[in-house]
């Protein structure tokens, strides 16, 4: 009789250790924080991400930032699980400079950068000793630049990076510029002051204008195109999974195509399997 009651004690000691570990491990976690700047990325996460999330039982709570680069730190720190708003390049900058282990789950439907100018209505118009307002961050610079490259009015020098670009790395091409380096945020408001401006997609969304009407449109390449991310820690749980499959799903994909707002942005790939 002692040893079957020893038996009992130590297979509930066992049961009780397991799922302590599944709850270590965020296995079974089911309350969530999702960090978000202002703008395009929260919107789609309300409309369409978070009612998924809610029928699968989680309890989601969203954070809003008033400034992007204040996401990474707070996941550092353990107050939020996951965020959306950053690229692969610009997380992988960021977990050098902050000795972070963050991981890409998901690609987001994403707004490349565009070139816009309420100056000209043409490139066909445009002449010398212009200026052009550029992002203020190395990555979102290395974006513009490219654009400007791809129109034949720069070139970039070999080696020029991605998280610590510069705009030593560019020389003028076809037309003399001066660049203006701003915040992100505030070149599309700063058209009237400058010939051209190079504006993050998000921005041209939120304020109810198409990026297909944009004078030029960037290539984004991979690198660039934003992701949902977590601490590498997390990217294997089961509320990870299930974030990146809602972030796939045939439901998210409606919600966006029937959003004229969203037109003119790169899809995920993963959608592709959807058809």
């Amino acid at each position: 009789m002692k040893k079957l009651l020893l038996f009992i004690a130590l297979g509930v000691l066992f049961l009780f250790t397991a799922c302590g570990d599944d709850e270590a491990t965020g296995e079974e976690k089911k309350d969530l924080v999702v960090g978000f700047g202002v703008g395009t990325y929260e919107e789609q996460f309300r409309a369409s991400i978070l009612p998924i999330l809610e029928e699968q039982g989680y309890d989601v709570t969203v954070e809003v930032f008033s400034q992007n680069m204040q996401l990474n730190p707070a996941m550092k720190e353990g107050s939020i699980d996951a965020s959306v708003f950053q690229s692969t390049a610009y997380m992988e900058g960021i977990n050098d400079e902050l000795g972070m282990e963050m991981s890409p789950i998901a690609y987001v439907p994403g707004a490349p950068q565009s070139l816009h100018s309420v100056k000209y209505d043409s490139m066909d118009e445009v002449e010398d000793n212009i200026t052009v307002a550029l992002p203020n961050d190395p990555v979102n610079q290395e974006r513009a630049v490219r654009i400007l490259e791809d129109l034949g009015w720069v070139k970039v020098k070999e080696g020029a990076g991605t998280t610590d670009f510069n705009l030593n790395s560019v020389e003028l091409d076809k037309y003399e510029i001066e660049f203006k380096v701003l915040d992100p945020a505030q070149i599309l408001v700063s058209l009237e002051d400058v010939d051209f401006g190079v504006v993050n997609g998000n921005y041209i969304a939120d304020a109810g204008m198409k990026i297909t009407d944009a004078l030029k449109i960037e290539d984004t390449p991979l690198e660039h195109r934003i992701i949902v991310t977590t601490l590498a820690e997390d990217k294997d749980t089961e509320w990870a999974a299930d974030l990146t499959a809602a972030y796939e799903s045939v439901e998210f994909e409606e919600y966006i195509l029937s959003q004229e707002k969203y037109d003119g942005f790169i899809l995920p790939e993963a959608w592709e399997d959807n058809n």
